[in-house]
């Protein structure tokens, strides 16, 4: 809300407000309020607006919490916001002020009754203009009852109220007595008055005596003016005094006009009367006294003509000095109306200089909040620069690492080339005569293994305990199967792979690694009355097929097929360690075939254990396989022959009689692992080849996961077998078995007697410390023969 003060001719301030709200109506009722009174001098407005009292929040479902259910910072938020929306809407209506060079007042009243709260504005604040927004002329008549005719009814009796609605006005006069005719022409309304804004007009009644109304706001001019009347008075009653006092009354009577610096008609004209007539009467003047709010009778003789005359002269001086004090008065006020026209452009001025200050606050908070923009967006750039120069490095760094390896790979492809192309072996060579000698001419008492491609013995080859495969041949041609298995076992190494230790090319004489626990079909079908594998270590072989398997396949640059994967290729070492032998119907594919299969029209291979669609279509690929692999899982787990294994064990699943099924030797199954493993075995031994899971992806992970299930349980048993263990100092180091007939040699280590006599006839050095021996007896140990004896019963 604004306070308009506006300067009439007398020096009176009035006070105009505008009652606004946020639509359009409100800003028509600025506009036109501007046009009105800006022309007429007016340079201050007074906005009022009435909001509604914040009693709750809103909620986004639409429902409103009191206050005192709300937290305090919530509170606050929500009327931090109602404020900014309030200021938001008079913002334009403040500008539109501006924008005509007038000062701005806002009063924003928090009250549920708007024309109450408007009607105490009005009253406190002594506004005299009030201009609202109406929704039709006329709103003053008894038949309207809209929110401007009740503001109008409450509003105090000394404000105008302009009611401007689509063009048109309605005015509520105020009860100040003004002569005069109102103009409506619904943009401007003219008033003439014959009275200042500080006080009611001046009348003469029926009995000719003079009444003056009090004024609203008395000034010191109208106290001077009442003092002159006094003085004029005291001067007419004290005409019947002596001379000497008559003159001391003129004195006065003169002075006290002298001093007046105010327009005095009442007077002028009391003493027009009192000289047009002839003699002073006994009449009755009445004068009003400030003071005591009354009227006070003077009563004066008739006198004589010579001092009739005298008064008529002192009369006339009193006239002549009234005048001059009346020409003073004039040059006063001229000099007033100068100072207030100054008043007024330095008011003007001082509010451009505000504007123009504002203006260059503003223009200097920009200026540094541009500052501060450029500010981050030169660290923004800096860091972003510092960022890439990072990942320049970076970059460079493993460009330089990839080069190096790039390097170091082709140097080992060289090195794997050169080896496979090269002639000098990957393996240590043996002669005929040493493995005829070891072999003892290939006695049947050494052999201990027969296959369709060639016989295997057990012997013993630089004091190593070897297997002898001496593959078929016909005459001095080495056969197939014998190029294909010294060429994989050559240059491949896996735990699980049966490790080639030499070979004898002139004769097809493969030499091998012993496996002392025979092969897996001997031990799960008890051909040699060996003992069982408990579950937990059939478990751990099924993994340990399969992480060979996938070596195989993974191989470069050729992946490798074994073809010919079945438990009598699987053979045991210590501790029932697993691993594939007999690759030599292995076939390598080619690395530019997509489809990782190979064509061949005569399928080799053991018949249970070969792929139905390799069988078919003569397609072989890594899926044969893993179709093969799922037969030998299936026979680790029932120790049945694979013939028609599949069919029997997805019955008894599907009938629940799994467990019937198990091999009862291998100890207490855990039916649920056994159940995946089974399933696992069924998928992999599908008919169809895309049928079939992959090795890598899911039969791995699968059996890993089982492997470690095994592993604790077969903790858990050594844990109980620990003392059927023997002791460590009953082991032979040469033998790593119990020791027969234990020994002392000349390093001071116990022996087995056969096993070092053996060692002795090659060697001058001991065995576990590789230092010449002083000399080569042996002392028979009988205290620790005594021990093992006791332990064996």
């Amino acid at each position: 809300m604004d306070r308009i003060q506006e300067g009439d001719e007398n020096g009176k301030c009035s006070v105009v407000g505008l009652a606004i709200k946020g639509n359009k109506k409100s800003k028509y009722v600025v506009q036109w309020a501007l046009d009105k009174f800006v022309a007429e001098g007016v340079l201050i407005f007074k906005l009022i607006h009435v909001r509604a009292v914040i009693k709750g929040v809103p909620t986004p479902m639409g429902d409103v919490l009191p206050l005192s259910q709300v937290r305090n910072d919530v509170a606050m938020a929500f009327k931090r916001e109602i404020e900014w929306q309030t200021n938001h809407m008079i913002l334009p209506f403040k500008s539109l002020c501006e924008q005509r060079k007038v000062h701005v007042d806002v009063v924003v009243i928090e009250s549920d009754d708007v024309v109450t709260a408007i009607a105490e504005e009005v009253t406190k604040d002594a506004i005299t203009k009030l201009v609202v927004g109406a929704s039709s002329s006329g709103i003053f008549r008894s038949k309207h009852k809209g929110m401007s005719a009740k503001i109008s009814v409450s509003t105090p009796t000394f404000c105008t109220v302009y009611a401007v609605s689509k063009g048109k006005l309605s005015i509520r006069q105020s009860d100040t007595r003004i002569d005069g005719n109102i103009t409506d022409n619904t943009s401007e309304i003219s008033f003439s008055s014959t009275s200042s804004s500080n006080y009611t007009s001046t009348t003469h009644t029926d009995s000719g005596s003079v009444a003056s109304y009090a004024p609203l706001h008395p000034s010191p001019l109208a106290t001077r003016r009442v003092k002159a009347l006094s003085g004029v008075e005291q001067t007419l009653s004290s005409l019947d005094v002596t001379n000497h006092s008559r003159g001391q009354s003129l004195d006065l009577g003169r002075k006290n006009a002298a001093t007046s610096s105010s327009k005095n008609s009442d007077v002028d004209h009391y003493i027009s009367q009192a000289s047009s007539s002839e003699s002073i009467s006994d009449t009755e003047s009445r004068f009003y006294d400030q003071n005591s709010a009354m009227f006070v009778p003077q009563v004066t003789n008739p006198r004589s003509p010579n001092r009739q005359e005298n008064i008529n002269l002192e009369l006339q001086k009193l006239r002549i000095e009234l005048r001059h004090a009346q020409g003073m008065h004039a040059v006063a006020q001229s000099e007033n109306t100068d100072a207030s026209q100054k008043l007024n452009e330095l008011n003007k001025r001082r509010l451009e200089e505000s504007m123009k200050m504002k203006e260059i606050i503003a223009k200097e908070e920009m200026a540094k909040e541009l500052a501060n923009q450029e500010r981050e967006k030169y660290e923004a750039a800096a860091r972003e620069a510092e960022y890439l120069k990072q990942c320049a490095e970076r970059e460079a760094a493993e460009r330089k690492g990839t080069e190096l390896k790039a390097i170091h790979a082709a140097k080992e492809k060289e090195k794997l080339e050169d080896a496979l192309s090269g002639s000098t072996p990957q393996y240590r060579v043996f002669t005929w005569d040493e493995i005829v000698s070891a072999t003892s001419s290939f006695s049947e008492n050494l052999r201990i293994g027969m296959g369709a491609y060639g016989m295997v013995y057990k012997c013993t080859l630089h004091h190593t305990t070897v297997a002898v495969k001496v593959i078929h041949s016909n005459g001095i041609r080495i056969s197939k199967q014998f190029e294909q298995e010294l060429e994989i076992l050559s240059r491949i190494r896996h735990p699980n792979l049966l490790l080639l230790l030499g070979a004898c090319p002139d004769h097809g004489c493969l030499v091998y690694e012993y496996m002392e626990n025979g092969n897996l079909e001997d031990r799960l079908l008890q051909k040699n009355g060996n003992s069982q594998i408990p579950w937990f270590v059939r478990f751990r072989i099924a993994w340990e097929i399969a992480s060979a398997l996938s070596f195989l396949h993974s191989t470069k640059p050729q992946p490798i097929i074994h073809r010919d994967l079945k438990p009598a290729n699987i053979l045991l070492g210590g501790n029932l360690v697993s691993k594939i032998g007999d690759v030599g119907l292995s076939t390598i594919l080619d690395s530019d075939n997509l489809s990782a299969m190979y064509k061949d029209t005569a399928p080799v291979g053991t018949l249970s254990y070969i792929d139905p669609e390799y069988q078919r279509s003569g397609l072989i690929s890594t899926k044969s396989d893993v179709y093969a692999f799922g037969l030998v899982m299936l026979q680790l787990l029932t120790a049945k022959p694979a013939i028609a294994l599949t069919h029997i064990v997805e019955t008894a699943i599907d009938d629940g009689n799994l467990a019937d099924m198990l091999d009862p030797k291998a100890g207490s199954w855990p039916i649920q692992e056994t159940l995946e493993i089974a399933r696992l075995a069924l998928s992999c031994a599908e008919m169809r080849r895309k049928d079939r899971p992959d090795l890598n992806d899911h039969v791995l992970p699968m059996l890993e996961r089982l492997k470690e299930v095994a592993d604790k349980a077969q903790h858990s048993a050594s844990i109980v077998t620990l003392k059927s263990k023997p002791p460590n100092h009953f082991i032979c180091p040469i033998l790593q078995d119990v020791m027969d007939d234990p020994c002392v040699a000349a390093d001071g280590y116990t022996y087995d007697r056969k096993a070092i006599e053996k060692w002795l006839l090659d060697h001058d050095k001991s065995p576990m410390t590789n230092m010449a021996l002083p000399h080569k007896y042996l002392i028979p140990n009988y205290t620790l023969l005594s021990a093992i004896l006791e332990w064996k019963t």
